[in-house]
């Protein structure tokens, strides 16, 4: 659902960048308005995706130590 959201508010400043009078404000417009909040939303929206991934890394090394602990030494 969040990406469609995000595509959408892009669609819309694309379009606003595209009607400003000069160059440097449409490029102005396109990164104040549309790359910068998008790029801190989807930062702060997937801090729950990165800390699970980093805790099931975590995890998949306690087990691989465990059963190297666990295997007969010669």
């Amino acid at each position: 659902m969040m990406w469609i959201v995000a595509i959408a508010w892009m669609y819309v400043v694309v379009l606003m960048a595209a009607t400003e009078s000069s160059v440097l404000g449409g490029v102005l417009t396109l990164l104040f308005f549309g790359v910068l909040p998008l790029s801190l939303l989807s930062y702060f929206f997937g801090a729950k995706g990165r800390r699970a991934r980093h805790q099931a890394r975590v995890e998949k090394m306690v087990r691989k130590n465990e059963a190297r602990r666990d295997e007969p030494r010669l």
